[in-house]
């Protein structure tokens, strides 16, 4: 059997991932590495944020409907005890401001309706900004990894060039296995990129709707408690 056909029967049938890893540059190594890192990042705020937001939605559907329930005000202001979600600490903020309002004397109640207004929309971009804090970094992931391995990719395929200079040799079987590896670097930076922007598009969404959901309640707490400003 000639040199040629051995060297085809011990050649590997399919790419291996880590023994790409293993056998690439140092400098290809760390950007995969890096990659690797923000791909796991990435999938542990996806299901975290999953989580969260569904928990979210269901103790605010809780808490509302205990809200709609009640009809006086000493009722409303027992549920301003229960701070454990957004709708909750929206109603909170809108009862601390009345509380100030109802004691100036003559206060003007056009002027209080917008003080309460503003307390709770104030409070509603509060909720939203916290809940969209660690989507930042999913944002990030999305418009950087893909540059990060084509980084990775451009230094390998310049180690490649590099060892033909260096062994005087520009046969495929001197160049192939270190294009490989460089092109491997990009293949991460699309895994990591790709669910990224899914999940920071999607999200966003989520948040934009829970947002605006969290207006609604706004306005209809700020209605009864123009009412309540009526009476006083």
């Amino acid at each position: 059997m000639s040199e040629l056909a051995l060297l085809a029967a011990a050649a590997p049938t399919r790419l291996d991932p880590v023994k790409l890893f293993l056998d690439a540059d140092i400098v290809v190594q760390v950007v995969m590495a890096g990659l690797l890192l923000a791909s796991i990042w990435v999938w542990t705020i996806v299901v975290s944020f999953s989580l969260r937001i569904g928990s979210v939605r269901r103790r605010c559907n809780a808490w509302e409907e205990d809200f709609l329930a009640k009809s006086s005000s000493a009722g409303i202001a027992d549920l301003k005890q229960n701070t454990s979600n957004p709708s909750a600490r929206i109603a909170s903020a809108a009862l601390d401001e009345l509380r100030q309002t109802a004691t100036t004397r003559g206060f003007d109640r056009e002027a209080a309706r917008q003080r309460l207004a503003l307390a709770m929309e104030g409070q509603v971009a509060e909720e939203a900004d916290s809940l969209a804090a660690r989507l930042n970094f999913l944002a990030t992931v999305g418009s950087v990894a893909p540059f990060v391995g084509l980084f990775g990719t451009v230094w390998g395929i310049m180690n490649s060039f590099f060892q033909i200079g260096t062994q005087q040799n520009s046969s495929l079987a001197v160049v192939a296995p270190g294009i490989s590896e460089a092109l491997f670097a990009t293949a991460i930076g699309l895994f990591a990129a790709i669910p990224a922007v899914i999940a920071y598009n999607r999200f966003s969404h989520q948040v934009n709707a829970l947002e605006a959901r969290l207006q609604r309640f706004a306005d209809r707490f700020h209605a009864r408690l123009s009412r309540e400003l009526e009476r006083l």
